[in-house]
């Protein structure tokens, strides 16, 4: 179970690295959705031949799609705050894709907390560093400093 604290609370996680997310597949299937859901068919992401004949040796994952699964993996280790209505993203000031994620590879990500503001009574403005790691890859696949608003009762 995830820790639970006060939004008053929230300061104290600054420079604070949450732990891992646990690991994430990423399937051709997920692949093949996500290249429909933004219309980007290029043949390294859903054509396993011809990806196969590239510097990456076979499909690989939109870097979007990495980025696009960062909500879903933070969530899961992150505190739970009391009273929470909603949480938002708001953008990142940062994001870079550093290596190729290969379908069939498994994902991870770490976060570490870099600044916490009250913007208005109520709402929580985070920033975080976000690494999506890749199993058996000296190297992650992004790094991204994102940007999320919590709003609390």
């Amino acid at each position: 179970m995830n820790q639970i604290i006060k939004s008053s609370e929230l300061t104290s996680l600054v420079g604070r690295e949450l732990e891992p997310s646990s690991w994430f597949e990423i399937t051709q299937e997920r692949v093949d959705q996500f290249a429909d859901a933004t219309n980007d068919h290029q043949f390294i992401h859903i054509d396993a031949d011809k990806a196969a004949r590239t510097p990456f040796g076979g499909t690989i994952a939109h870097g979007f799609l990495t980025l696009s699964l960062l909500s879903f993996l933070t969530v899961e280790k992150a505190p739970t705050i009391e009273g929470l209505v909603m949480a938002i993203n708001y953008g990142s000031d940062k994001v870079r894709f550093l290596q190729p994620v290969r379908v069939g590879s498994r994902i991870r990500a770490h976060q570490k907390y870099l600044e916490v503001t009250e913007r208005n009574p109520g709402q929580w403005l985070v920033k975080a560093l976000v690494t999506m790691e890749i199993e058996n890859q000296p190297k992650p696949a992004m790094v991204a400093e994102t940007l999320s608003i919590f709003v609390v009762k």
